[in-house]
């Protein structure tokens, strides 16, 4: 048998999608900011904890004491003196 599509079929059937569309609409808009915070503490204690493992232990300094922490200077393989410098004057 050959079945026709109604009106009120395709009606209905558009209907219920612009319904599934505003419901799911409206709960993102309710439900976001909980998922959004639950995703941020979840990220903060990931985070968090990678940089727990890799902090170095703080040396307790006495009180005016002064310290200062410096890299070392790596020795550069590149020539600093690369070429004379040229001024360039602009000319009307």
């Amino acid at each position: 048998m050959i079945q026709e599509a109604s009106l009120t079929g395709f009606l209905r059937t558009i209907l219920i999608i612009l319904l599934v569309y505003y419901a799911i609409k409206i709960l993102t808009r309710m439900f976001a900011p909980y998922l959004v915070r639950y995703m941020s503490k979840k990220m903060q204690q990931r985070f968090g904890g990678q940089f727990q493992q890799y902090q170095e232990p703080r040396q307790q300094y006495k009180e005016g004491e002064t310290i200062i922490d410096k890299m070392p200077e790596k020795e550069s393989s590149s020539n600093k003196k690369v070429g004379e410098y040229i001024d360039y004057e602009e000319i009307d």
